[in-house]
């Protein structure tokens, strides 16, 4: 049986010989003026996503995708599927989607279920609630009434991270890692800083309580200060605490631009169009254009720090599709965004057509290669960036995202209570991982798989 780490492209390669003759892979069909064509796209590539998950097979676990993937991708991933739901009405994946997110919340309702308590960072937790904002946004199917609600889950994660918020180091901001002897734990980084605003923002909008907005500022402002966000708003990886955040990692990644982009505009929404959101949004924009091809094609997308020496590791190789959904989200709460964002999006949702040329449509991740994967691998994170990308120009037939008046899921402000887990006794370095992997190895000074920064 073909492993599920095996790239279909060389099992085939495998099966060439022996076949005598050459096996033809044709890429995806896509009509960017064709809703059905798109929608078929997209249900290709989600098929072939859906297809690297175990957790609804008999004895696995729900919600976990198997190695070498990490909890906050699967997270993310059943992110892309509520996404797929609401773009194409296709409802296929729902049910593995709901028993994923409620399988996960952890006995005190606040996922942080124990038995990620060696590796869970700020990040990993605020990636899986960000999947539950999604679903209160878009009304998503609300769980049974015995369950914890989307919207409560969304509160219970963003109440835990309020309370980490550290002014003891660097006047603020949240540590990668919660646990102290978790590896990265002096690292104060720019996703997990960047997904704190990204809630809070995104709360602000939804209930109009004034607190979130409150906390959106709070967390903007010290990004600023200690110039994870720059001038001219390139978003940098990190800072360390243990220099009193004096220094920057400066490598750059789409998602930590996306985060802050939706977190933004949804600032600018709630605010009616307040020019100082604009000004702040309008930049994240352009502090963006280092991260699409300026040469032919013109307009994709790249994960720049990590492609061009085919270094991306499993965590980034599915970067691209977080900023491709926030794109397309941010199209919807700022009009005026739409003239830059769209043709952005159309450009890279053909590039990345193309790209799915495997078996089953798999799709590689380099998409300025036109059909050539180079030394692109296949997996759970080049399918979640090419369905975000290509299902992203299903735009103009959704909604705006529901708000407390519109909405149906139910919330508690003072949700996410509890003890904190208890500290591991041993960090086993098989453990060691979260959404910002490489920062690691970035603080120990081994940068060779990573050339591109902007000071």
């Amino acid at each position: 049986m073909l492993s599920s780490f095996q790239s279909p492209r060389s099992w085939i390669s495998l099966l060439t010989p022996l076949l005598g003759a050459q096996v033809a892979l044709a890429s995806i069909n896509l009509d960017l003026g064709s809703d059905a064509s798109i929608k078929k796209a997209a249900s290709d590539i989600a098929f072939g996503m859906v297809s690297y998950y175990t957790g609804n097979h008999t004895g696995d676990v729900p919600g976990n995708l198997p190695d070498p993937y990490y909890w906050w991708e699967a997270g993310a991933m059943f992110g892309a599927l509520i996404d797929y739901w609401h773009y194409t009405g296709d409802d296929s994946y729902n049910k593995i989607t709901q028993q994923a997110m409620l399988h996960q919340v952890g006995k005190d309702k606040n996922y942080e279920p124990n038995n990620q308590s060696r590796s869970l960072g700020n990040d990993d937790q605020a990636f899986w609630a960000i999947t539950a904002m999604t679903a209160v946004e878009t009304k998503f199917p609300d769980p049974p009434p015995e369950e914890p609600q989307w919207l409560y889950l969304v509160q219970a994660v963003f109440n835990r991270q309020a309370a980490r918020w550290d002014e003891d180091t660097c006047k603020g901001g949240l540590r990668w890692q919660i646990f102290t002897l978790n590896n990265g734990y002096h690292y104060k980084n720019a996703i997990s800083n960047g997904a704190f605003f990204h809630m809070a923002s995104r709360l602000a909008r939804y209930t109009n309580n004034g607190t979130y907005a409150e906390w959106a500022e709070r967390a903007w402002d010290w990004m600023t200060a200690v110039k994870l966000i720059s001038p001219t708003y390139q978003i940098f990886d990190g800072t360390d605490s243990v220099d009193n955040c004096s220094s920057i990692n400066h490598i750059q990644w789409t998602y930590n631009n996306g985060i802050l982009l939706l977190g933004a505009a949804h600032m600018y929404n709630h605010t009616n169009g307040d020019a100082k959101w604009k000004t702040r949004l309008d930049g994240l924009i352009t502090g963006a254009g280092v991260f699409f091809s300026q040469k032919e094609p013109k307009g994709v997308m790249i994960e720049v720090a990590c492609e061009a020496n085919g270094n991306c590791n499993n965590d980034q190789r599915s970067f691209k599709a977080y900023m491709s959904r926030w794109m397309a989200a941010t199209m919807l709460l700022a009009p005026h965004t739409q003239e830059i964002i769209l043709p952005l999006i159309q450009a890279s949702a053909k590039a990345a057509a193309l790209q799915c040329n495997g078996p089953n449509n798999a799709c590689g991740l380099y998409w300025t290669k036109g059909a050539d994967w180079g030394t692109s691998k296949t997996g759970v994170g080049e399918q979640m960036c090419a369905l975000e990308v290509i299902q992203s120009n299903l735009w103009k037939n959704i909604k705006g995202p529901a708000n407390i008046k519109t909405g149906t899921s139910k919330g508690d402000p003072s949700a996410g209570g509890g003890p904190a887990m208890k500290q591991p006794s041993v960090i086993d370095t098989g453990d060691r991982a979260g959404a910002g992997f490489l920062t690691t190895i970035i603080l120990l000074g081994i940068a060779g798989g990573v050339w591109w920064m902007v000071s």
